[in-house]
């Protein structure tokens, strides 16, 4: 059973930058993707962006392209998202969530899911 575990969030000013962690304890696909995605009081869980950790093709949201950057470190089995310019409106709790082979932006579509960080953006 793949642990996910999300690290990192807090409380900022608009303007300002996070930088969010997600460990994984093991991987079990020989092929798979890491996605990050959000979720706000009241609302549904959105996609945030994904990387495919075969080739590290990245795919972002529109709301987020410019202002955050994922990235990983194959050594230490870890994803980041870099969170800069943050808005009022990212505040939110943010999940990573693994899939067998490659990107795809449906929650449904991943198996596996950390416990979330919360961000909360001050305006």
């Amino acid at each position: 059973q793949v642990q996910l575990v999300e690290s990192g969030g807090g409380l900022m000013q608009a303007g300002g930058s996070l930088t969010l962690s997600c460990a994984a304890s093991e991987r079990t696909f020989s092929r798979y993707t890491i996605g990050w995605f959000r979720q706000a009081p009241g609302k549904e869980r959105d996609f945030v962006t994904a990387i495919d950790w075969s080739d590290g093709s990245t795919y972002y949201a529109d709301s987020v392209k410019g202002r955050f950057t994922i990235s990983r470190d194959n050594i230490k089995n870890t994803v980041y998202l870099q969170l800069n310019s943050l808005k009022p409106e990212d505040t939110a709790v943010y999940f990573c969530a693994e899939r067998a082979y490659g990107i795809s932006i449906s929650p449904r579509a991943y198996d596996y899911w950390g416990q979330g960080t919360q961000v909360t953006v001050s305006s």
